[in-house]
């Protein structure tokens, strides 16, 4: 606990730096081994990303297997592990507050609740479900000896609902209630961003998106944190659809150069054995 306690704590400091936190988002233990091999100083799950390892897409993850692999990644590294936990895996405040309790026996630093409700008819909850959704989140999270980082996810840019006062009082108010970190994916707008960073009183998360801008002028506009989702996974997704095409339809072997570049990664990350 006292360990936990300590990674917890340096994840929330690392959202206080002149540079923005780089947040990769590992899909696996060896992702996580690698990426903290890298140099990052904290990691972060992406649902999608573990999805894709289980054959599925998004969203159809259950919160027992999250929290099975959020635990995973957070046992094998030092470093700060965040959780993406959807939409906490329930409707009710009570349900999300049970899954952030979850969350810190399962040893991580940080989690990330959103206010997607998975409905196609009414997306997004309403905004009084909201705020009290983060508000027991927010408690569970702070209670103890452990101050899980909570990130507030607004997910309006997701489902197109584009608009950006409607994101940013649903930000200020889920910092009000206790989140410690904000986080609206899909800005991508370096003025929306600005905007936010100003309005919202509290570090900002950036997702990598099409069109975001480079990480010197999010750091410039004052973005804390920044976060790749489940691009790096699905990178190594194409990596692997074109060697299997170039083995399949050219006959040829051109890949062994990336794999053996991948391979001496691995050994170093990995540790060399005898």
């Amino acid at each position: 606990m006292t360990d936990q306690a300590g990674r917890a704590r340096r994840f929330l400091e690392l959202h206080a730096g002149e540079s923005p936190l780089l947040l990769p988002n590992p899909w696996d233990v060896g992702s996580a081994t690698l990426l903290a091999a890298l140099g990052f100083e904290a990691l972060a799950t992406t649902s999608s990303g573990f999805a894709a390892t289980l054959g599925r897409l998004d969203g159809s993850v259950t919160r027992d297997e999250a929290l099975a692999h959020g635990a995973a990644i957070a046992a094998a590294t030092e470093l700060p592990v965040s959780a993406d936990l959807e939409n906490g895996f329930a409707d009710d405040p009570a349900g999300v507050a049970e899954t952030v309790r979850l969350a810190i026996d399962a040893g991580l630093a940080g989690c990330s609740i959103e206010d997607s409700s998975g409905d196609r008819d009414a997306p997004i909850y309403d905004v009084e479900l909201a705020v009290q959704r983060i508000a027991a989140a927010a408690q569970a999270a702070h209670a103890g000896p452990v101050h899980l980082v909570l990130t507030a996810r607004a997910e309006n840019h997701l489902h197109d609902r584009h608009d950006l006062d409607d994101t940013i009082a649903r930000l200020r108010a889920y910092g009000e209630a206790g989140a410690d970190v904000l986080y609206a994916p899909g800005l991508a707008q370096i003025e929306d961003i600005r905007r936010v960073v100003t309005e919202v009183g509290r570090p900002l998360n950036v997702l990598t998106f099409p069109g975001v801008p480079p990480v010197a002028e999010l750091a410039a506009a004052g973005v804390k944190r920044i976060s790749v989702g489940g691009a790096f996974a699905f990178a190594a997704t194409d990596a692997l659809a074109e060697a299997a095409r170039e083995l399949c339809e050219d006959g040829t072997y051109k890949f062994l150069a990336r794999a053996r570049a991948g391979f001496g990664l691995a050994r170093r990350a990995f540790g060399e054995r005898s």
